[in-house]
């Protein structure tokens, strides 16, 4: 199965986001990220939806997210700009803390807060470099992680 990216251009209020959820719920599609915010304009929100399955899936969710009201645009992004942002607390001891500093450096994350005998660090970038951070930093011990869900722009 294929993963797909969708944005879908909703009106800005209450009850949209659980109806666009009712209906992958209703018709079993999974749901694999989830990430809705208000766009350039205060009255539209955007959602970006990643799915996995096969493009007969993917037209029957399209045309079924057109039917639900207050849905003004769905596109599968085939050609986009992808981010991911992430928070980590990894790490068991001291001696821990320096080895992940330097991995964070490679990977450009910065340290946001530090404690005993861990570190959490933020990093924003494309969904595979995330992966790969995180497989790096298993061996410390990750203690505590949130990832944001992709966000993606087509382009021009």
């Amino acid at each position: 199965m294929q993963e797909y990216v969708l944005s879908v251009k909703v009106a800005n209020h209450n009850g949209v986001l659980p109806r666009v959820g009712g209906l992958f719920s209703r018709r079993c599609f999974n749901i694999k990220s989830l990430n809705a915010a208000e766009t350039e304009e205060p009255n539209i929100s955007r959602l970006t939806i990643v799915v996995a399955g096969d493009l007969k899936i993917l037209e029957q969710i399209k045309n079924q997210l057109m039917k639900l009201y207050d849905v003004y645009e769905v596109k599968i992004l085939t050609d986009a700009v992808t981010r991911e942002h992430i928070l980590i607390r990894a790490g068991r001891n001291s001696e821990d803390r320096h080895k992940i500093i330097e991995i964070a450096n490679l990977y450009r994350a910065k340290p946001v807060d530090v404690a005993e005998n861990s570190i959490m660090l933020e990093l924003t970038g494309e969904p595979q470099k995330i992966d790969a951070f995180l497989s790096l930093m298993k061996p410390f011990g990750i203690i505590k992680m949130v990832r944001s869900g992709i966000t993606a722009l087509e382009r021009d």
